[in-house]
């Protein structure tokens, strides 16, 4: 299956911790993100989109930096060549502007699409938090 990387940056107008809430905890990312967020007891998050379950393993977190979450078929956990997605707060020094780099490797959606994904999730992130 070919995987499509999709990257995008958004400016985000708050502070990098309350950003980083909405993109590394379970109840944060529920707000936004998915419809139903839950962690097993593998310390595993269960994302639900249209009543559908999505796996992921969180391998990366810096804190208020960035956080990755590798999705898994829990069928075979150890297939590799996994989709993932990652989350990058970046500063700009000179403006003190904070952009929110989303990094979503997947085979399920064409590049317009997932842009008009994207979009749409980052504007319900913003009208969250006010940014």
């Amino acid at each position: 299956m070919v995987k499509n990387k999709f990257v995008a940056d958004y400016q985000i107008n708050a502070s990098k911790k309350i950003v980083f809430q909405y993109l590394s905890t379970a109840s944060g990312l529920e707000e936004w993100f998915a419809d139903d967020v839950r962690i097993d007891e593998d310390r595993n998050f269960i994302f639900n989109f249209d009543n559908e379950d999505h796996h992921a393993k969180l391998t990366s977190l810096r804190s208020n930096l960035h956080v990755k979450f590798d999705f898994f078929d829990p069928k075979s956990p150890n297939e590799t060549n996994h989709s993932f997605i990652e989350f990058k707060l970046e500063e700009n020094e000179l403006t003190q502007s904070l952009f929110l780099k989303v990094i979503d490797y997947s085979n399920d959606y064409e590049e317009d699409e997932l842009e008009a994904i994207w979009d749409g999730l980052i504007s319900k992130l913003k009208e969250i938090i006010g940014g």
